[in-house]
């Protein structure tokens, strides 16, 4: 068992919209990334995902609203739910969903991870 410090995992993480994974369990990893700009609309099929905000503000748009979540938040898509993840300013973000997401859910682009890397 290792403890993983948040911060220290973050300070290696140098590109955008480039998830690192971090940890894993119970079919599940823990990731963490950087976003800055807006992130392509998609969905995911049959994961559920949880943005949590470690630094900065995030701006979650989904198809009939728009939900800012702050440093300290959390904010649960569940599958199917189309969503579009902006931030204003550089934002860093835990993010919890099962092994295999894809980044970019139902859409394939330059943004594209198909095997995160880990921190």
């Amino acid at each position: 068992m290792d403890k993983v410090n948040v911060e220290l995992k973050l300070a290696e993480v140098s590109e955008l919209w480039s998830p690192r994974i971090v940890g894993e369990l119970n079919g599940q990893h823990v990731k963490l990334a950087k976003l800055e700009g807006e992130f392509v609309w998609h969905h995911h099929e049959v994961e559920d995902e949880m943005f949590f905000v470690v630094h900065s503000s995030l701006l979650m748009r989904l198809p009939d609203s728009e939900v800012a979540v702050d440093k300290g938040e959390f904010l649960i898509i569940p599958h199917g739910i189309e969503h579009q993840p902006v931030a204003a300013q550089e934002v860093h973000v835990l993010l919890f969903e099962p092994s295999g997401t894809l980044n970019t859910g139902n859409v394939r682009n330059e943004r594209t991870i198909d095997c995160p890397e880990h921190a």
